[in-house]
């Protein structure tokens, strides 16, 4: 992903890469104008909980929640899992994404990690070694099990576009963790990767003081409507903490 300033730099850098390599194998890259969007009020927005609700500090909720309700007197149609049926189908679709990208990931890495391992695997980490012995206790049956649970996932992802004109949720289950061992906890950003979406954290939210994003997703190649909409929202919110 690319780390910027700005949408527009965001936008620009992710077109420059994509115009000079294309994008990953299987994927069309980013599509849309060679310029960042224009700004879209969005009509509908969801709100997705995922599996990091369960985990996610106090504070980090409340912040998503006052956004989400300033979003609401600004005119913007919010449903959850609480108020729509797709919404709750997509939510339980989503609710194991991490074991679901593990297994899939893991397959695919199964071949360079076998090749490093014969040569030293030593020089292996605990977490490569894990996930190698995780990948040759499966077997082509249970990969393709996985594909197409992916694939049904998406398809439930798919249909709220019909209803929606995006999502948002929290990038992180709170602010970044102490050190350098970590990233914290990923739950929040699993299952976009999974589902192929667009996804942008915009700086807006605030936990114990420090920076926490809002992140708003969007649907499978519709890049410039997701930037158009995460545009809208950097103007209407601010800092909500502020």
């Amino acid at each position: 992903g690319v780390l910027a300033a700005t949408l527009a730099d965001t936008w620009q850098v992710a077109v420059e890469m994509v115009a000079r390599v294309g994008g990953d194998p299987g994927f069309p890259g980013l599509i849309g104008p060679r310029v960042a969007p224009a700004t879209a009020k969005p009509r509908r927005l969801a709100v997705l909980e995922t599996a990091g609700w369960r985990v996610v500090s106090g504070e980090a909720k409340q912040a998503l929640q006052d956004a989400v309700a300033k979003l609401a007197n600004a005119g913007v149609k919010i449903v959850t899992r609480h108020s729509n049926a797709q919404v709750a189908a997509v939510e339980e679709g989503i609710a194991d994404a991490q074991t679901l990208s593990l297994g899939l990931n893991a397959w695919e890495s199964r071949w360079p990690l076998n090749t490093y391992k014969e040569r030293d695997a030593s020089k292996l980490s605990r977490s490569a070694l894990d996930r190698l012995a995780q990948a040759e206790a499966m077997t082509i049956d249970d990969y393709r099990r996985l594909l197409a649970e992916r694939v049904r996932i998406r398809g439930l992802y798919a249909a709220l576009a019909s209803q929606c004109d995006g999502c948002v949720t929290l990038p992180a289950t709170g602010a970044a963790p102490v050190g350098l061992n970590s990233t914290g906890n990923p739950a929040f950003a699993v299952p976009f990767s999974l589902l192929g979406v667009p996804a942008l954290s915009l700086p807006l939210l605030r936990e114990q003081s420090l920076p926490l994003g809002l992140q708003v997703t969007g649907f499978a190649n519709e890049d410039a409507a997701t930037f158009g909409v995460a545009a809208w929202l950097m103007q209407t919110l601010g800092d909500v903490n502020d």
